[in-house]
């Protein structure tokens, strides 16, 4: 399991290094597949007494992933719209350039032939003075330049409103296309939040009783326990083996460590703070580490500060769980998502947007579990914000 770990955290580093996008993308994907394996791995080596949330699992990852899928959806139709209109634009502004060449192009060729070609045989034939034929011929021979420009930028007009029009007409069926992908999408996810909530009924009962089994609790913490412990464990290990850039994207504190952002920081959503840290939880002697945030389901959540996704997958009693690495051993964990905006490798800046509240992993209220940690030892959170 270490082993795999270490691995897991290199990959993350040979990410961050890659000169290569489409090395870094191929990379990524490598990264993610080992993620899904470890996390296989790592639900089979502990508790393994089925527990009613478990129901929910697949259901409640579809759910998260439908949502990230509508939610890039919708940003890819807006920067198509975008596009569209920019290219709607350029195509007016061509057609309103052609419509004034054309109108220069007729007067000129209209006076052109009032003169017709005789105006030149005229300046060689009469007893003109010489100075003065070479002065109109001269301003004959600009007449025909301009003529000859005025077509040339024409036609290139021409050829480049047939450009704009065929890739505004691509990009109407992109935006179809994209559309209809999207109505799909909330077919499907429609579907699965039906189907979860089948399944909620089904095993409501059941899950009411296991809330209060304390030893449910425990197995809980200790296995998030046990995953930030292994995360930040190889996250130390990794840095001593070869170099990692610490750099990272802007935020609000920029390139300040994140143990000097203590009492500067700001909860993830808003909402009520409905405990204490290191109390103990109802109905139970397993005590809070973290903060349980009610807030309406969907609401934004944010990402404390820059970092880097470094856990993005359903935990059993924690449903859809994100966490991320701030560096020199801090992450900040964020569960019971509705659903997760960010997956392992992506670097992040304070503030993102990283996940929507839910009460997944069968959670009885809508809200956010948010806990801070350092070198796997959970922090009080209340300490962190700015008040």
């Amino acid at each position: 399991m270490i082993a795999a770990l270490r691995s897991l955290l290199l990959g993350i580093c040979l990410i961050a290094g890659s000169a290569a996008h489409a090395s870094q993308q191929e990379e990524l994907e490598n990264l993610r597949k080992r993620i899904s394996a470890l996390q296989q791995d790592f639900e089979k080596t502990n508790e393994s007494k089925s527990e009613a949330a478990d129901a929910l699992r697949a259901s409640e990852r579809i759910i998260s992933d439908s949502n990230r899928r509508l939610r890039e959806l919708s940003q890819q139709q807006k920067n198509a719209n975008r596009d569209l209109e920019q290219l709607q634009r350029q195509s007016t502004q061509l057609e309103k350039d052609m419509r004034n060449e054309q109108a220069l192009l007729s007067k000129l060729l209209y006076q052109q032939y009032l003169g017709g070609k005789q105006e030149y045989l005229k300046l060689l034939l009469n007893n003109h003075d010489p100075n003065q034929v070479a002065r109109e011929l001269q301003y004959y021979d600009y007449i025909a330049r301009s003529r000859a420009a005025w077509l040339k930028t024409l036609r290139g007009n021409l050829l480049k409103l047939q450009s704009v029009t065929t890739e505004a007409r691509q990009k109407s069926l992109e935006i179809a296309a994209l559309q209809k992908e999207e109505q799909t999408q909330r077919q499907h996810l429609e579907s699965e939040k039906s189907a979860r909530q089948k399944t909620l009924d089904k095993i409501a009962k059941q899950l009411k009783q296991q809330r209060k089994e304390m030893g449910r609790l425990q197995r809980d913490e200790n296995r998030l326990s046990q995953l930030v412990e292994k995360l930040a464990r190889m996250l130390s290990q990794t840095r001593k083996k070869g170099p990692l850039n610490e750099k990272l994207p802007d935020s609000t504190f920029d390139g300040k460590p994140f143990a000097t952002l203590k009492g500067k920081l700001a909860l993830p959503v808003k909402g009520e703070i409905a405990n204490r840290f290191a109390s103990a939880r109802p109905d139970s002697t397993v005590s809070w580490k973290g903060l349980f945030l009610r807030a309406s389901a969907s609401q934004s959540v944010k990402a404390i500060a820059a970092g880097r996704v470094v856990f993005a997958d359903w935990l059993r009693g924690f449903g859809n769980l994100l966490i991320i690495d701030h560096g020199n051993g801090y992450m900040s964990l964020y569960g019971n998502n509705e659903s997760l905006f960010k997956q392992v490798g992506d670097t992040l800046r304070g503030g993102d947007s990283i996940a929507s509240v839910g009460n997944s992993g069968g959670n009885e209220e809508s809200g956010l579990y948010f806990e801070l940690r350092h070198e796997g030892k959970p922090l009080d959170p209340m300490k962190w914000v700015s008040r």
